[in-house]
């Protein structure tokens, strides 16, 4: 420890003094957030202006348009690339196009949902290609994230078509007769919810509307008491809040799914019905019998929606084995008591922290936007809270996927991270709530002294040389007050780091790092701070760290603190 304070102060007093610009000022300080406070009247113009060109309907021509050399430099000065919190919009029937993708990315989505519980596997293909188009014409990675179905767990069909009203304390029987289902029984065509029941257990029906409780059982059948009453219908779901079934969470279609995933280059892939830590083993080991010598698979998202995640140490194993979580409070809000589930929200949150995961918080976010150009105040609220407990991103399902306002509804969250991020308590809170890195690497160390030099400093950003990404993910962890610009050669790892808070990936040949003379990889870091609006002036620092051999995991070594000037005005020690 003493060792690591000594080297903490010395590369304090080297940034103070020996890597300060020759012949130019001192760097200013970081402009204050009270800015962001005149940003509303700006964005409700911005929402307006949409509003107006929508209702003409108006398709403007190519020679009309701007060339895309001066639309690809504008946007960067935009409120969209003043956020830190992640944004993931689903695509679907009212996003599929160019152009409303194209929208969905400068309004703030910084990933792509396709959701494979619709559509088919060429409508996938199609919306990926144009996300890479996107992606090419803007020079920023965009990551793509799959979501697999998991298995739906349903009752069979009624010989009434209209269904069935279950009254209050009636018993009721699930079996596995495959005669069509009367009031006083119906099929239930999954014996594991059958053998994993007990006396006590509790069934949800259609989304939790209908509860039952198992009152007896017996070979192929469960006898329930009806505690909630409902009208109940041809394959209406079932949840099974208290019972660990003994099924895979992959089922055949998502089998296919998932190869098909891994065909095409999705980034991410969203794990359905996680039960256990066992559950991530398997995906893993099929993605890597799919591709055994891929480097960079993609990166595996477990989506927390049912309560056996939170037995014993289960959420702390699934975290520690997947590449980052979800927050699915769909199926979490069913199957858990609703005041619960804030309460967990805030756990897993915690728990993904503590281990340096990516967590996105989604299902429900903005709802009423699917069909108002507006959001509740609860929602708004709602989607602030996820970003006050640290989530590193939130996610719009229908919203974006089949919403009348799709784009609004992304500018919305755009606009109520930026809000937060301005606010003195989110600041305090990040400042409080800091993990602590403890593996006692000199990467970490070297992670610790960046963000630390670069407050004392006033520095614009944090740039780091990474190849698999680790070093961007620790320094994401610690939350610094300066964006972290992650440049890596593996357009994998760019768009992995997509998903992370406070990170702008970029993807940089490797032909373009030039390994053996670090003053050259220093200019680069500069460039494309400037290239991404991250820096300015040439009085603007930067905190560089770089690790050597270069290529190897978690090899952070170096640190430097730069002007933007450039080469010209350095110091010669550099």
């Amino acid at each position: 420890m003493k060792l690591l304070a000594a080297t903490l102060s010395s590369l304090l007093a080297l940034a103070a003094d020996g890597f300060s610009p020759i012949g130019m000022t001192k760097a200013r300080p970081i402009a204050t957030s009270t800015a962001l406070k005149n940003t509303m009247d700006a964005y409700d113009a911005q929402m307006k202006a949409m509003a107006a060109a929508a209702s003409q309907q108006q398709v403007t021509s190519s020679s009309d348009a701007a060339p895309i050399s001066e639309q690809t430099d504008n946007f960067k000065s935009s409120q969209r690339w003043r956020k830190k919190t992640k944004q993931l919009a689903t695509l679907g029937p009212a996003s599929s196009s160019f152009e409303m993708i194209e929208k969905l990315f400068l309004a703030g989505a910084d990933v792509f949902r396709l959701n494979f519980s619709h559509g088919e596997h060429p409508q996938k293909q199609e919306l990926l290609d144009i996300i890479r188009q996107v992606e090419a014409k803007y020079n920023h990675p965009i990551a793509i994230l799959g979501d697999l179905q998991g298995p739906k767990l349903r009752v069979g069909t009624f010989a009434n078509p209209q269904g069935e009203m279950l009254l209050p304390g009636q018993t009721f029987r699930l079996d596995l007769d495959e005669t069509p289902g009367t009031n006083q029984r119906v099929r239930l065509p999954h014996p594991e919810i059958i053998e994993a029941s007990e006396v006590g257990h509790v069934l949800l029906i259609d989304d939790g509307k209908m509860k039952l409780e198992v009152i007896g059982k017996g070979p192929g059948y469960l006898d329930c008491t009806v505690v909630i009453p409902g009208m109940i219908k041809d394959k209406k779901g079932v949840n099974t809040p208290d019972s660990i079934l003994e099924i895979s969470c992959l089922t055949p279609k998502d089998r296919e799914d998932l190869d098909y995933m891994l065909s095409i280059g999705v980034d991410w892939i969203a794990l359905s019905f996680v039960q256990r830590p066992a559950d991530i083993v398997e995906i893993k080991r099929l993605i890597l019998e799919y591709n055994p010598s891929n480097a960079f698979p993609p990166h595996i998202m477990a989506k927390i929606e049912k309560p056996s995640c939170f037995d014993g140490d289960n959420l702390e194993k699934i975290v520690e084995l997947c590449d980052g979580i979800m927050v699915a409070r769909g199926d979490l809000g069913v199957e858990c008591a609703p005041e619960d589930v804030p309460i967990l929200q805030k756990t897993i949150i915690d728990e993904c922290r503590t281990q340096g995961k990516p967590v996105v918080v989604a299902t429900q976010m903005l709802e009423s936007m699917i069909e108002s150009p507006t959001p509740t105040r609860a929602e708004a609220s709602d989607a602030a809270t996820a970003i006050y407990d640290g989530a590193d991103a939130i996610m719009l399902s229908a919203e974006s996927a089949a919403g009348m306002y799709p784009e609004e509804s992304v500018l919305m969250q755009q606009r109520i991270i930026n809000r937060v991020e301005g606010d003195k308590h989110y600041a305090t809170y990040l400042r409080n709530n800091r993990p602590k890195i403890t593996d006692g690497s000199s990467a970490s160390a070297i992670i610790l002294a960046a963000r630390m030099i670069a407050r004392n400093v006033n520095a614009k950003c944090i740039a780091s040389f990474t190849v698999g990404g680790d070093t961007a993910r620790k320094a994401s962890m610690k939350r610094p007050e300066q964006p972290i610009l992650a440049i890596s050669p593996m357009t994998e790892t760019c768009r992995h780091l997509a998903m992370s808070w406070g990170v702008y990936p970029h993807y940089c040949p490797e032909e373009n790092i030039n390994v053996d003379n670090f003053r050259d990889m220093l200019w680069v870091a500069c460039e494309i701070g400037k290239e991404k609006g991250l820096v300015s002036d040439d009085t603007d620092l930067l905190v560089v760290t770089a690790g050597f051999p270069f290529g190897t995991p978690g090899a952070a070594n170096i640190i430097r603190v730069i002007p933007a000037a450039g080469p010209t005005y350095w110091d010669a020690t550099l």
